[in-house]
């Protein structure tokens, strides 16, 4: 699948690839709207399309958040989704056991930032044989995930891509250092700017993350002008009612207009 990535970003005018799709999977009907939806926008400016769902929401601050609708069935969704849309999916797993379930119903296995280092997890991952899209850690310097890199290749999957989703600012604040981004492209695989959680507020007092939606152009723009191989955002109808990460997820009908602007600083570049 990774290959297919990079055939068809060279076949078609060079452009970024783009995971995208709601934080987490809230039933069928919502999963397909969303993906069809991108998948017109996506074909319309030649941009290679995963679809993005977690079948759960295993990092959350409070007992009473939103979790998930139950694994089964949102991989269930995430594999209808992928079928009828003819589409490659990516979901994240948790821990080792989680690898080999969710390798079922997707093509691409995500690793969350904050388990980027955890060994068991990694070479489960990539015993599966699936494309492993690895979250550079908010506490990692870019230099570092050549380690996760490595865990991954040495257990013998070459499909690894790298994804930075900023870097913690103190307590409550994440920046994204586009240094990094060239940094970790010389490790030979693609390298994803994930622009909504990039924007994330975490840590309030609140319990509920926050976030700054209105800096996603921002940090898209930047993100092409650097020459990142692919972007990540989360998405949704209306983020006010999404049942995760809404405060800093792009309402879906804006997505064309923003995609539209990075693919022409995309061809200037």
């Amino acid at each position: 699948m990774l290959a297919k990535i990079n055939k068809i970003q060279h076949k078609k005018s060079g452009n970024f690839f783009l995971l995208a799709g709601p934080c987490a999977i809230e039933g069928e009907e919502m999963a397909i709207e969303i993906a069809e939806k991108i998948v017109a926008i996506t074909n319309k400016l030649e941009i290679p399309f995963i679809f993005k769902g977690s079948y759960r929401k295993a990092n959350r601050s409070r007992l009473d958040s939103f979790t998930g609708i139950g694994d089964i069935e949102a991989l269930n969704i995430l594999k209808k989704v992928g079928e009828r849309c003819n589409i490659p999916t990516v979901t994240d797993i948790h821990t080792a056991e989680e690898a080999a379930i969710a390798a079922q119903y997707v093509d691409v296995l995500q690793i969350p930032a904050f388990l980027c280092r955890q060994t068991d997890l990694l070479v489960a991952a990539a015993k599966t044989g699936k494309v492993v899209n690895i979250k550079k850690g908010q506490f990692l310097a870019p230099e570092s995930m050549l380690h996760a890199i490595t865990k991954v290749k040495e257990s013998g999957n070459s499909s690894v891509m790298l994804t930075d989703r900023g870097t913690m600012f103190g307590y409550q604040d994440m920046v994204v250092d586009f240094r990094g981004i060239p940094t970790m492209q010389e490790f030979g695989v693609p390298v994803i700017l994930d622009i909504t959680h990039s924007l994330q507020q975490p840590n309030q007092s609140s319990g509920v993350t926050g976030g700054k939606p209105a800096m996603i152009e921002t940090i898209a723009k930047a993100g092409i002008a650097t020459g990142i191989d692919g972007l990540f955002l989360e998405t949704h109808p209306n983020p006010t009612t999404a049942k995760s990460d809404g405060s800093n997820m792009l309402q879906l009908d804006r997505l064309e207009d923003l995609l539209t602007k990075l693919v022409r600083i995309r061809k200037v570049l």
